[in-house]
């Protein structure tokens, strides 16, 4: 795994702390307290076992040393703690957050059902979000063009995926920019992916440590609406800032061939898993599985997916258009038409 440099990831995640925040002191007890389930909780979880080991030996030769004592406050600890995790795995999906409002009691027993108080609020988040799309629209050449920005869960986000890919159903090219998409549940992402192929194809497995399962990843053939299809070409933007399930989408259509990607390598982050509360104000994501390509045998983790064509993220999507511009113009037999394709490409050119 790739080894990161502790003072400049703690230098970055400073830098991320809002200004104004509330600065809480932390005494000795509360400290040890959450090293302790932090370790606790590495162990039982962690994806890779052996990694945990040595995080958990980290944790402990800088808390002997005192180097967590010196925290300036809670928020602090928290940065200081997601330093030394990355820079001992690698893994920039682990990492500690502190809130200063106290998570409610973790409820004792199997977790219940959402309510309908529940679902509201969820929906409501996710229609705030505007479903983790932005820009949907028709770029001259009839080209389709899909902004995303996160891939929140299927069951609320389906609509708005679904009405997205029908208006652009009909283009003779589509990109679908990824750049600004930091990832998210991975039903989503199959079923939007699903739009782009005929048939049902396999797409992704995710290896989970509780169980040692393997869960697999498939299009499904019927979606709501219209398809793409996979006849027509397809063109997916990356930069530094595609992050997770958006680097799954990116590299799952890159190794099936499906999708040319545009832009600049993205940030490498293949281990989903989830939140743990630690203490009533500090939790931490950890990464409970990891992606296993079917194809590649191997994931996008510690090095990011590396894109096609390489071009700085700003200048991605001008350089999608082009490409795809160049293909409908040599693939057009209509004289008027190829003439109107180039004459937009000379444009993009100026």
């Amino acid at each position: 795994m790739r080894k990161l440099s502790a003072a400049c990831i703690a230098a970055a995640l400073l830098l991320q702390v809002p200004a104004g925040m509330a600065q809480t002191a932390i005494d000795t007890a509360s400290r040890a307290q959450l090293i302790d389930n932090l370790v606790r909780e590495l162990n039982a979880n962690y994806v890779f076992p052996e990694v945990a080991g040595k995080l958990e030996a980290a944790l402990r030769a800088k808390q002997k040393r005192g180097d967590y004592d010196r925290a300036a406050d809670a928020q602090g600890l928290a940065v200081l703690l997601t330093s030394e995790l990355q820079a001992v795995s690698g893994d920039l999906h682990l990492n500690v957050r502190y809130s200063d409002t106290p998570a409610p009691p973790r409820p004792t027993g199997p977790r219940p059902a959402p309510t309908a108080e529940d679902e509201a609020r969820f929906h409501a988040r996710a229609k705030s979000m505007n479903y983790g799309l932005g820009k949907v629209e028709k770029l001259p050449g009839n080209i389709g063009y899909l902004e995303t920005q996160g891939f929140g869960p299927v069951k609320y986000v389906d609509k708005a995926f679904t009405a997205a890919m029908t208006q652009l159903a009909d283009s003779d090219a589509l990109i679908i920019d990824m750049r600004g998409n930091g990832g998210g549940s991975p039903d989503s992402i199959a079923f939007l992916s699903s739009y782009l192929f005929d048939k049902r194809t396999h797409l992704n497995n995710l290896y989970w440590r509780e169980g040692n399962r393997t869960e697999e990843f498939w299009t499904t053939e019927d979606v709501p609406g219209k398809k793409y299809g996979e006849q027509k070409p397809v063109y997916v933007l990356t930069g530094p800032r595609t992050f997770s399930g958006a680097e799954e989408f990116s590299y799952n259509l890159q190794q099936l061939k499906r999708a040319t990607l545009v832009g600049e390598k993205t940030r490498g982050g293949a281990n989903p898993g989830g939140i743990r509360q630690l203490t009533p104000h500090f939790s931490v994501f950890v990464p409970s599985g990891r992606a296993i390509n079917p194809i590649s045998k191997t994931n996008w983790e510690g090095t990011g997916v590396t894109p096609d064509v390489k071009v700085a993220a700003a200048d991605a999507l001008v350089s999608a258009q082009k490409m795809a511009l160049e293909k409908l113009a040599a693939d057009e037999r209509d004289p008027q038409k190829a003439q109107l394709l180039r004459t937009r490409l000379a444009e993009l050119a100026k």
